[in-house]
């Protein structure tokens, strides 16, 4: 029988469709290539030039924009936004705009570019986010800026137009309108209960276990009991902290191999599908917060969005979170 399930942060609906169930085996998707394509690549060591000039490097000893780094975070040759000029903030009866300001950054994340994310060192992806904590702390003195987003998107599916491994970021003079529900249902939460929403879905989560992957001293990796779609993935710290800029070095050092083992166990399962990641953290320009708690979430692309789920606002899920877990779970350690 399907089920109607509301998820207790942002009060979204979604249908968990039990009689379109289906087994990872069953989805029609198109898989990640394996070998790298031959084209050009701008990433590659020794093509500095043909990327805008770099804004934080790990490397030993060579000089900016030159090969012999292991990290790179250089400003989008395409951005979305400029960072460059005055918001100009008006309206104009029922409209309102301001210029497009922000950054838009991409941080490539090995110098190899035929090694995706799972096949990279817990050393490299450590790097990688301990890179993204720099570049929140130096955004953070931009007064216009209010949020930034870190995404990967991994499979041209996903939305990857390089397929040399890289993340992105984006800052943005406002809040999303999904960060803006989950900030605004936790605090509702809290006002009500004085606790953390996450934090109280930890502890459930831990209790229950139906729908626990796996969990460290530092984090639980989960299926969300709302999950929009199959296979949607959340990885929690179980420290509260709501900023990922406070996030400890050795705290990020463990998410280095939780993050590589959870990617690892949805590619065996899934047979290396495309997928997007996204960081949530808090606002920019707010303080620490006892009401917000960061996260990662991971969404492989297994179905597509249409016409009802367009006009509705619900999602539909054709494979109940509580399988999602059991199959990632018995993946075994990756």
């Amino acid at each position: 029988m399907p089920e109607l399930r509301k998820d207790p942060i942002t009060d979204s609906w979604v249908i968990i469709s039990t009689d379109r169930a289906r087994r990872p085996s069953d989805f029609v998707r198109e898989r990640t290539p394996r070998e790298p394509s031959g084209r050009f690549c701008p990433f590659c060591p020794g093509n500095e030039s043909k990327t805008p000039p770099e804004v934080l490097a790990y490397r030993n000893g060579s000089g900016p924009n030159q090969p012999g780094w292991s990290l790179r975070v250089v400003p989008e040759k395409f951005p979305v936004l400029g960072i460059e000029g005055d918001l100009d903030r008006e309206g104009e009866g029922l409209f309102d705009r301001m210029k497009g300001i922000g950054a838009h950054e991409v941080l490539i994340e090995s110098p190899e570019h035929a090694l995706s994310i799972t096949e990279l060192s817990e050393k490299t992806i450590h790097h990688l986010l301990w890179a993204f904590r720099e570049r929140l702390e130096d955004l953070r003195r931009d007064r216009r800026l209010r949020y930034v987003l870190l995404f990967k998107n991994h499979g041209e599916a996903a939305g990857a137009t390089l397929e040399h491994t890289h993340s992105q970021l984006i800052a943005l003079p406002v809040v999303p309108k999904r960060v803006q529900e989950e900030l605004e249902g936790a605090k509702a939460y809290y006002r009500f209960k004085e606790r953390c929403i996450f934090c109280d879905l930890i502890r459930q989560e831990l209790k229950s276990r139906t729908r626990v992957v796996m969990e460290t001293n530092g984090f639980i990796v989960l299926e969300p009991y709302a999950a929009r779609f199959p296979f949607e993935t959340w990885i929690l710290p179980m420290q509260h902290k709501s900023h990922f800029k406070d996030a400890e070095p050795h705290s990020l050092e463990n998410l280095a191999w939780v993050l590589r083992s959870t990617l690892r166990k949805i590619e065996k399962v899934l047979e290396w599908p495309p997928y997007n990641l996204i960081v949530h953290t808090a606002p920019l320009q707010e303080s620490a917060t006892d009401y917000y708690h960061w996260h990662i979430e991971i969404i492989p692309k297994l179905t597509r969005v249409a016409g009802f789920e367009w006009g509705s606002g619900f999602y539909i899920n054709p494979t109940p979170p509580e399988e999602s877990a059991q199959f990632l779970h018995d993946a075994g350690t990756c």
